[in-house]
């Protein structure tokens, strides 16, 4: 088994191509090692001294690293756990195949229509390229023309997610919808 890693625009995470199927659909995040317990992946990882968030693709895993730490040494117990992973058949989500295949909240009333907009935007033109850099952008509310986000993988936690968010997403969505006036991320 060959993994690829590539590096992402957050310097403290770390994205790696297996070369299979991580997830059929969706997505799944861990933002730390509580989280992992449905994941004999995450928890696999997350037992890598130094390991401190976990985000899985379609294809790939995104690893989030303790700022104290070096990628040049992380990395070679980060691609032993993925490959024994892989090479046990164990699966990577316990129970359900994905963590939910849309990832957005649920929204309905007077907005739904706009909603609807929002979403697709989202899952047509912001969320492949965000998955380019190992992360992923999901709807959480939209009220008073200000669209709530929520940014998962390499995203969280991105010097440069302040900027993606009001200079690319938001200019998006404004354009193309004009009840949309600003957008906010939110925590998990």
């Amino acid at each position: 088994m060959f993994i690829q890693t590539e590096s992402t625009p957050n310097p403290a995470t770390l994205k790696f191509l297996p070369g299979q199927v991580v997830l059929e659909a969706g997505t799944a995040d861990f933002p730390n090692a509580e989280a992992s317990g449905g994941s004999p992946l995450a928890r696999r990882l997350f037992d890598v001294k130094g390991v401190t968030g976990v985000f899985f693709g379609n294809d790939f895993v995104t690893v989030t690293k303790d700022d104290g730490m070096v990628w040049d040494h992380l990395k070679p117990g980060v691609l032993g756990a993925i490959m024994e992973h892989f090479q046990s058949g164990a699966p990577v989500i316990e129970g359900e195949s994905s963590a939910g295949a849309g990832g957005h909240a649920d929204h309905d009333g007077p907005d739904a229509e706009v909603v609807v907009q929002i979403k697709e935007l989202l899952d047509t033109r912001v969320r492949p390229a965000v998955a380019q850099d190992g992360g992923d952008i999901t709807f959480h509310g939209f009220e008073r023309g200000v669209v709530y986000l929520h940014m998962q993988g390499a995203c969280a936690g991105c010097p440069s997610s302040t900027l993606t968010l009001k200079m690319g997403i938001e200019n998006l969505l404004r354009h193309y919808i004009p009840e949309v006036l600003e957008v906010r991320p939110v925590a998990a």
